[in-house]
């Protein structure tokens, strides 16, 4: 892996493909990493279970991190990627379709980087991926993150 490639943390496997679709057909995801539940997106961060001969110096450009998640919910696999200086830095952007206020600020307070709501229109959602992708792959520079001990 290098360190251009995504995580999507999704459930629904409809958004899933869409996000997916998008981002490939605009070319800007080397390598996309589906997680299906919050269990998996921390054990896949913190290589552990079936990640364990993962790379946990390995970082992402970006999370893709919806809230409402099976097993472990959005909100706690945010606040354990800030609680660790490991993975600390590396960026997180929730794409949900949560419209609560109360959401929008918890993601924030709890140190997401962007708050996106996910469009309804079909074209809205693939234009507002691609624009991400763009962003957090070709403009963003990340920090450079410590390394593990």
């Amino acid at each position: 892996m290098n360190n251009r490639f995504i995580v999507m943390v999704e459930d629904n496997p409809d958004d899933a493909e869409l996000i997916s679709t998008s981002l490939q057909s605009s070319h800007l995801a080397n390598q996309l990493v589906w997680l299906e539940d919050g269990a998996q997106a921390l054990d896949f961060f913190f290589c552990r279970g079936q990640y364990c001969d993962r790379n946990i110096n390995d970082y992402p450009a970006v999370v893709l991190l919806d809230i409402m998640l099976p097993k472990i919910n959005g909100m706690e696999v945010l606040r354990q990627l800030r609680a660790d200086e490991r993975t600390r830095t590396i960026p997180v952007v929730i794409l949900t379709s949560s419209k609560e206020d109360r959401d929008l600020l918890k993601s924030y307070n709890l140190g997401c980087n962007s708050y996106v709501q996910k469009p309804v229109i079909f074209e809205d959602f693939v234009s507002a991926v691609r624009n991400l992708g763009l962003y957090w792959l070709l403009l963003n520079e990340p920090p450079i993150p410590p390394r593990a001990k």
